[in-house]
């Protein structure tokens, strides 16, 4: 049975990619995650806020000599170049693609830190950018651009496959993407999925959280997934809320190169990417397929019976005209 797919000019073995977790912050969950059948890693994010205060830190050190000199050297202390050493090692100990994830909210001198993650040795980069815009002055215009900025800005510094993990916030992501591609995307990844407050009633506290994700969860990747594939010529990757393989099954269906596994990883161990893979290793056979390739995006909006399933927004709009096929709700 043959799963392969090509995911940002690399050959994969699977659809099965490690998304960013706890598990692929270290050496040995990196191995793990290789030994369970994953076919690419996507590294934790190093986050603009993390640059920022190193370089910071660093003017510190240089202007005030011995302050710091507790710190033998200040890349054991701090974390970019703590991340920089996570991927010189991956590199060393795994065959797989390891990709590399920034995460920025303004465009800056702290893009130029994509090219030191070039150097060290990553064979892609993820860029995920999202900010809260809190700013009722600032517009959707405005905020846009900005994104596009930062695009360009860490294209124009590496030469290695570029993804975008994209909000869905967007009011029009089709036409987003179709910006980010022409301002040097490879790949985009949907969706981004965000921390949200928590309330504590008993204590009335405020708190961020971000739960596991659960299958519903990969219902708006879909419809957009299907909505693109075929209209952009770009690898797609879906994340959140990929759990079990009828999850991963029906995301390639409408049109994903590959599947992020984040949360069911977590929760059932590395392991679970074998589950996973048999998964559609079974249903490809059941179906009478032989290659991933010949099923991948049949359920597309431009190659489904049915394309306006995936513009239908509203329920009752949805409800008249599946009646009208004579489809009734139970």
């Amino acid at each position: 049975m043959n799963l392969q797919v090509q995911y940002l000019g690399f050959t994969l073995r699977s659809p099965l990619v490690a998304g960013a977790s706890p598990l692929s912050s270290s050496l040995s969950g990196i191995q793990q995650l290789e030994q369970a059948g994953a076919a690419a890693i996507v590294l934790p994010s190093l986050f603009e806020e993390q640059i920022v205060k190193e370089a910071i830190a660093e003017k510190q050190y240089t202007d005030l000599s011995g302050k710091y000199a507790k710190f033998s050297t200040l890349e054991e202390y701090f974390s970019p170049e703590s991340y920089l050493h996570l991927i010189r090692e991956a590199k060393n100990k795994v065959q797989i693609p390891i990709i590399a994830s920034l995460n920025g909210k303004s465009p800056g001198w702290w893009c130029r830190f994509a090219k030191k993650i070039e150097e060290a040795g990553a064979d892609a980069l993820e860029l995920n950018i999202f900010w809260m815009p809190t700013d009722m002055d600032q517009s959707a215009d405005s905020i846009e651009m900005f994104t596009l900025d930062i695009v360009r800005l860490v294209r124009q510094e590496i030469q290695i496959p570029l993804a975008i993990k994209i909000s869905p916030f967007y009011t029009n992501v089709g036409n987003m993407a179709k910006r980010f591609l022409a301002a040097g995307a490879n790949g985009l990844v949907l969706f981004n999925r965000f921390m949200q407050p928590g309330i504590n009633t008993e204590k009335i506290e405020i708190k961020s959280q971000m739960l596991l994700g659960t299958s519903r969860d990969t219902f708006l990747s879909l419809r957009w997934i299907g909505i693109l594939f075929d209209r952009l010529k770009v690898d797609l990757a879906a994340t959140g809320g990929v759990i079990e393989p009828k999850d991963a099954i029906q995301l390639i269906l409408v049109g994903a190169t590959v599947v992020m596994l984040c949360s069911t990883l977590l929760k059932n161990g590395p392991e679970y990417l074998n589950v996973m893979e048999k998964g559609l290793v079974n249903w490809m056979d059941e179906h009478g397929y032989s290659s991933l390739e010949e099923w991948r995006g049949l359920l597309s909006q431009k190659r489904c019976p049915d394309p306006e399933t995936f513009e239908r927004a509203q329920y009752i709009n949805s409800l008249i005209l599946d009646r009208e096929k004579g489809n009734e709700y139970r």
